[in-house]
């Protein structure tokens, strides 16, 4: 059995490795905001939400779509989705308790194999119930295909079938074991069998059975019930391991329906949380690599909106056809936060979800790489300069002409004219190579070079000082200045 919500020909893998950049992502963006309103306390929807988002990049735009629809699925039967998840986690936690138990013999082993396809059969069966009875109300591909396989692979016939066989392992009447004689006339080939047919209302009644050569073992005959029950174990342990495995099957598709649909609850507890602070979202459109597609309206900070009362600073973007975007400005003035949306709505875009925005359309990238300015590390062998180059070296290896590249004030360990050669080098290498670029910095040598050489393959936004009581201005689309208005910060101190 197969659930198929997040990729629509494999299953997710929870455990398969992050990106290398996935860390680096996670501080530079802070994606552990969003993660933790997804999540509401679910350390589970954490996870798997965490995973989605930051593994997004492998996804297309037919990918995208499929997922688009899932949400909407999740929004207009928020119940039924919620009670599927809850009885998938009611399916493990048995399992879980089940655990605890000491199985050793295969007598135990298929006792509590049994014990468990019992309780698992009939949250089965409840599961299906929601799906006759509520399948018609979905219409993403991802719950078609679900609902479809579990009508497929679980009609009447099947839960007969395996209710009977339930049955028919509580072994009510004894165990009955063929096995033949070989060397040193030891006992071989122990096979469990049926029993040959069903005992007569006469034999029922009187507890007479036909003539047959039996031994019967002494109440206190120790070695004989050992001897009993190896024999047993013998028998059941094909059946012990088959059953076994039944249950291990019907369990990991239980974690596999829970883990997919964790993120999409996720995605319905983060909605609520913008919707309940008057925060915009809008589901994306996504475009292909080469499109060169970005633009957005009202796009914003949504860490800085979740911990807030929801006021936050709105940008517009409209990049389409622009390789790169050159954002300067005054410090304070919201370059950093709006890097940070910009890569925030890139995840969350490839993973499916709404964006932090009232409109957003971009192409897909295949790696979103960050690089951001560090603190000062007093435990440095080397300069800063020479880490920040270190780092570099690394992310511009992993780029390919469908990545996406976030710089946050890079090579402002060094002097002006030093940093911005650096800076434009390394910029003007990956942008004819192919590779987006957004670079937020104070070097206005760099910005006006880039400028001048590309301008128009660029975006150049610019960032007003904030207003005297601390509020902070959309960016807008404007050339570069050689101020940083120092001498104004400065003044208002003084």
């Amino acid at each position: 059995m197969k659930v198929h919500l997040l990729f629509p020909g494999r299953d997710f893998d929870l455990a398969a490795p992050l990106p290398p950049e996935a860390e680096a992502l996670t501080a530079n963006l802070g994606l552990e905001t969003p993660v933790a309103a997804m999540a509401a306390g679910d350390r589970l929807i954490a996870e798997v939400a965490r995973a989605v988002l930051l593994g997004s990049t492998e996804a297309d735009v037919e990918l995208v779509r499929f997922r688009q629809g899932v949400p909407t699925d999740c929004l207009d039967n928020p119940r039924v989705v919620k009670e599927i998840y809850a009885l998938a986690g009611e399916a493990l936690d048995t399992e879980r308790k089940e655990g605890w138990h000491w199985a050793d013999s295969p007598s135990s082993i298929l006792g509590r194999s049994r014990s468990l396809l019992a309780t698992f059969m009939a949250l089965l069966g409840r599961i299906k119930a929601l799906a006759d009875k509520h399948g018609e109300r979905f219409h993403s591909a991802g719950f078609r295909g679900l609902f479809a396989m579990l009508d497929r692979e679980l009609d009447a016939a099947y839960f007969a079938e395996v209710e009977a066989e339930l049955a028919r392992l509580q072994f009510n009447e004894g165990v009955l074991i063929s096995a033949a004689l070989g060397a040193g006339n030891h006992g071989v080939g122990h096979v469990l069998r049926r029993w040959p047919k069903e005992k007569s209302l006469l034999e029922y009644l009187t507890g007479r059975h036909a003539p047959s050569l039996h031994f019967e073992i002494a109440p206190r005959d120790e070695a004989g019930w050992k001897a009993r029950e190896q024999l047993e174990a013998r028998g059941l342990n094909l059946v012990a391991n088959a059953v076994a495995q039944s249950a291990d099957h019907v369990a990991s598709f239980f974690s596999l329906l829970r883990s997919e649909l964790a993120f999409y609850l996720g995605g319905l507890n983060l909605r609520d949380a913008l919707a309940e602070r008057g925060l915009p979202f809008c589901l994306p459109a996504p475009a292909a690599p080469e499109a060169l597609r970005l633009a957005a309206t009202g796009l914003y900070d949504i860490g800085l909106g979740l911990r807030t009362d929801g006021r936050v600073v709105a940008s517009d973007i409209e990049a389409d056809g622009r390789r790169f975007i050159v954002v300067t400005g005054a410090n304070r003035s919201g370059k950093t936060t709006f890097l940070r949306d910009l890569g925030l709505a890139f995840l969350m875009m490839q993973a499916g979800l709404m964006a932090p925005a009232a409109a957003f359309s971009a192409s897909l990238a295949d790696r979103l790489l960050s690089h951001f300015r560090k603190e000062e590390d007093a435990s440095m062998r080397s300069g800063k300069l020479d880490e920040e180059l270190d780092r570099m070296d690394g992310l511009v290896r992993a780029a390919s002409h469908r990545s996406l590249f976030l710089f946050n004030e890079s090579f402002a360990a060094t002097n002006e004219r030093e940093g911005s050669k650096i800076a434009g080098e390394i910029t003007s290498a990956l942008v004819a190579r192919g590779v987006r670029v957004a670079f937020v910095t104070h070097l206005y040598t760099f910005a006006h070079a880039m400028l001048a050489e590309h301008g128009d393959d660029g975006l150049f936004l610019r960032a007003d000082r904030p207003a005297d009581d601390g509020r902070v201005f959309p960016l807008e689309r404007a050339e570069p200045l050689d101020t940083s208005f120092g001498r104004e910060l400065f003044a208002a101190v003084m």
